[in-house]
């Protein structure tokens, strides 16, 4: 589960996660960024875009060889199912792996973000959803971000 919504997509995670799997935007994908940050969650939560996210001055995404964003498509997700047994939605993705990242920035989170046009946008148009405490200090070899089995995202 996410150590934290952004204030920004309070309400709208599953609606936003939804738009993508549904591809209502044929462009829109969940996008993962690593991040090392030394800033609050209090601080962070108020950011509204991922440009903020990585402008605060305690923050910037990680630089590592081999290091890029994983972007999620319409094909990568599955459809998302109200749990009415426990009157909740989960959101899940699978777990997910950076390749080969060379040694270099520690990585300290990760940030799930929601980007309507993945061929025009920018950082200043990606939405970040959540963020995830991710301690990895990186060594040449695979790093896998194993995503909780009740997924990555709870509305209760």
């Amino acid at each position: 589960m996410a150590d934290f919504v952004f204030n920004i997509a309070k309400g709208r995670v599953a609606e936003l996660f939804n738009r993508v799997q549904t591809n209502d935007g044929a462009n829109s994908a969940l996008v993962i960024v690593a991040i090392n940050t030394a800033a609050t969650d209090a601080t962070l939560k108020d950011l509204d875009t991922l440009a903020a996210v990585l402008a605060d001055g305690d923050t910037a995404e990680v630089t590592n060889s081999g290091y890029s964003r994983i972007v999620l498509t319409d094909s990568d997700l599955s459809a998302i199912s109200p749990d009415d047994s426990n009157d909740r939605m989960d959101l899940d993705i699978a777990d997910q792996t950076f390749s080969s990242i060379a040694a270099g920035d520690s990585w300290t989170d990760l940030v799930i973000c929601y980007d309507g046009d993945t061929t025009a946008g920018t950082d200043s148009n990606i939405i970040p959803l959540t963020q995830h405490d991710f301690s990895v200090t990186p060594d040449g070899s695979d790093i896998i971000a194993q995503i909780a089995a009740a997924g990555f995202y709870r509305a209760s």
